[in-house]
């Protein structure tokens, strides 16, 4: 398991149970540290906004302290926005912008009926037929947050499931699969409710641009990290709470910073409706 892919799974999974099929109007925030090799590495801050069916939901992933000094530049900003329906959340669209290296894009996606996805690229977007995202595995994909999104209104089976994300150059799976349920007294979490579900996550790309050799991905199975997903809140919606993972160069550890929620004023419910 990769310091990438570990990043890549808490980014997906760490804001889906904040939108929640909820009546009432709320802010949801939350930050979450990623250290590896007991070093201070990544941080992902989010904020969930709530109006009835609506949501609009942005995050923030980037690097801190000594990863930060050491190695290249990145910086990540997901949004995405939809509304809520009888099967769950329904995505209108999703925009992910990425300074990596002092290198900038932005990716923006509009979704139709039948999984359909109009996207538009910053700069424009020339993959040799190799590297590029066929028709068929572009249907249906979505951006990391709105994929965390639909994971979430799952509830318990969150633990259960494939969430299929894109961001605008690669589509992977992400795989979470359940492996048991932990009492919160024995969870080593503070502030939960109820029992703790611990996944396994793997990943398992699709198609796209990958600068890695596609060997990478077999034996990162072997490899996958946990992911304990714990109720923060009166909501039956899984928050991610802690993350394990081991790599060649050290251990991954995540957990959870702040969560916090605040009623939403009325200028962000105006700006909530696009």
């Amino acid at each position: 398991m990769s310091f990438r892919k570990g990043l890549l799974g808490l980014a997906l999974c760490a804001l889906s149970p904040a939108v929640a099929l909820a009546q009432d109007s709320r802010v949801i925030e939350g930050g979450y540290e990623i250290t590896f090799a007991g070093l201070a590495g990544f941080r992902i801050d989010f904020t969930a906004r709530i109006d009835g069916t609506s949501y609009d939901v942005e995050s923030h992933t980037f690097k801190e302290s000594v990863l930060r000094a050491l190695t290249m530049q990145y910086d990540g900003r997901n949004r995405a926005w939809g509304t809520f329906g009888p099967k769950g959340a329904q995505p209108s669209g999703g925009s992910l912008s990425l300074l990596i290296d002092r290198k900038p894009r932005t990716w923006r996606a509009q979704y139709g009926p039948g999984g359909t996805l109009t996207e538009t690229h910053d700069p424009e977007w020339k993959p040799q037929p190799k590297d590029a995202i066929p028709d068929d595995k572009r249907t249906g994909s979505l951006d990391p947050l709105s994929a965390a999104i639909g994971a979430g209104t799952k509830g318990e089976a969150a633990c259960d499931q494939v969430a299929p994300s894109n961001d605008g150059q690669r589509r992977i799976d992400v795989i979470l699969h359940k492996v048991e349920v932990v009492p919160a007294a024995q969870s080593g979490i503070a502030g939960v409710h109820g029992d703790v579900l611990v996944c396994t996550v793997y990943t398992k790309r699709i198609a796209g641009l990958f600068y890695d050799q596609p060997e990478e991905d077999e034996s990162d199975h072997e490899r996958p990290f946990k992911l304990w997903l714990a109720r923060l809140d009166d909501m039956p919606f899984y928050y991610p709470a802690k993350l394990e993972a081991s790599t060649g160069f050290g251990a991954i550890r995540g957990r959870l910073l702040f969560f916090r929620e605040r009623p939403l004023t009325e200028e962000e419910k105006v700006a909530i409706r696009h």
